[in-house]
């Protein structure tokens, strides 16, 4: 067996992991690699491999780092299945679909405003391109739910575990029997945090896993307690109560905005913040948080103890409105504050969040708040390390906004989360670090390798092969 790292190496973007198995080739994850505007669209409309040499794909979750080049393969000649929860299934014919939407109004935004020498750009794939992505979905459902295993072929097959990242987000466990050996290998997709809100923490899979493919985008650091990034949050909208400002918060459609919506109707039922308007211009957001109740069995016992027993959704409040058309969105940049617009993308790099941005950055009444990871080279990143001025659209604005950032709402993992989830690993006996940054990485695996001195720990740089 044979793994190919062809993407999220030494980044956080563009997931992908090419299995090899005696002439079978299984993709785990095809995901949209994001960053600078002219290296995301080569990375992205070329895939690393031949995309008709696939016969499957096993999708972790639906975030656009995970799935976003989907549309490319199969425009590519891909015409095999694509494996996910029933919830990833549903959840990625939105965020394809906007995702193709966001290209094709950022084309045209950007390409009436050319300068003298710019060419036109163009969208990497459309909604047709997705709907054919949409026929090659499989939904399996978590392996807790039906006992059952998938089987791809003689050679493999494969049961899906809970990551309690995102709704739906699956940790891959894969069996694969080459001659007389029976190997075994776990993918964590993206792992959530220990009593996250909504949703459950990450399962534990059962079996030896002999090889661990783990994320460890924050391996060199621990995120404060969810109870403190609650009171910042508290602070910071009592402060822009005061300046008559707007909080301008880039989240992503799926699990942010829920988790943030969540966390808001708490402190309005608490009391600990006054009635203000909030806005989540996010079409998709909005289709997102109606597949939500659908699959209210995978959420944890706080939803139950904070709104489900007394049959309240939390994602409802009386003075929360989800914008439709772009004429709504756009009115909300004459309204004066005190508000709070949500709005994707969580990185600042496409969609309705930049025309807010934009509006909103020069002011020093504003607070623009960071509530999640910003990769590298991304707009999020750049307002996140206090760099003035910035580009949007291909214009400079001065930063005079107030940034925040509270890492507290990722859901993404922490040092001490990833260590006790490896830890509850049995049998390990190799393990590859990704979905990271160099920094995180190696200060991760300096850790794991005092805790566990005889285990291989890898850092795959992009495009490396290892047997195991």
């Amino acid at each position: 067996m044979k793994i190919n790292f062809l993407g999220a190496a030494q980044n956080v973007t563009g997931s992908k992991h090419l299995i090899n198995v005696q002439g079978y080739n299984l993709l785990l994850d095809c995901g949209m690699y994001q960053g600078k505007r002219e290296e995301s669209n080569r990375q992205n409309s070329t895939l690393p491999f031949l995309a008709t040499d696939i016969n499957a794909v096993i999708l972790s979750h639906a975030h656009l780092d995970h799935c976003g080049t989907l549309p490319i393969l199969v425009k590519q000649g891909f015409a095999g299945k694509i494996y996910c929860t029933p919830a990833t299934a549903e959840i990625a014919r939105y965020i394809l679909l906007d995702a193709a939407e966001i290209q094709k109004q950022d084309c045209l935004y950007f390409n009436s405003h050319l300068q003298e020498g710019e060419n036109e750009i163009f969208p990497i794939y459309t909604a047709d391109d997705v709907q054919k992505v949409i026929e090659c979905f499989e939904p399996i459902e978590y392996f807790r739910n039906t006992n059952q295993w998938t089987t791809l072929n003689e050679n493999i097959r494969f049961k899906l575990y809970d990551a309690g990242h995102i709704l739906g987000s699956s940790i891959i466990f894969l069996e694969i029997t080459e001659g007389a050996t029976i190997k075994t290998l776990a993918f964590t997709g993206d792992l959530g945090r220990e009593r996250s809100p909504i949703l459950c923490s990450p399962e534990y899979v059962t079996e030896n896993v002999q090889t661990l493919i783990a994320e460890c985008t924050y391996g060199d650091r621990n995120h404060r307690p969810l109870s403190d990034a609650t009171s910042d949050f508290k602070n910071v909208i009592n402060a822009v109560i005061k300046t008559k400002g707007k909080i301008i918060l880039p989240a992503f459609s799926l699990g942010r905005t829920q988790e943030i919506i969540y966390t808001l109707h708490k402190l309005l039922d608490e009391k600990l913040i006054p009635s203000l308007p909030i806005y989540v211009d996010s079409p998709l957001a909005e289709n997102i948080t109606e597949i939500f109740p659908k699959f209210i069995k995978d959420f944890d016992k706080d939803f139950w103890k904070d709104f489900g027993n007394r049959g309240e959704s939390p994602f409802s409040l009386k003075n929360l409105t989800y914008t439709k058309s772009s004429e709504e969105s756009k009115a909300l940049n004459n309204m004066k504050g005190p508000l709070i617009i949500i709005s994707a993308s969580g990185m600042c790099e496409g969609g309705r969040v930049l025309h807010h941005l934009k509006n909103a950055i020069e002011n020093p009444q504003n607070i623009i708040l960071l509530v999640g990871y910003q990769a590298e080279n991304t707009l999020g990143r750049k307002l996140q390390d206090g760099i003035s001025p910035v580009k949007i659209y291909g214009k400079s604005y001065n930063v005079k906004a107030q940034i925040k950032t509270l890492n507290e709402f990722s859901a993404h993992a922490d040092q001490n989360d990833l260590l006790l989830y490896i830890s509850n690993v049995k049998n390990l006996q190799k393990i590859f670090l990704v979905h990271t940054e160099p920094s995180q990485s190696t200060a991760f695996k300096a850790i794991l390798e005092k805790t566990y001195p005889s285990l291989p720990i890898e850092i795959p740089n992009m495009g490396d092969s290892f047997e195991v």
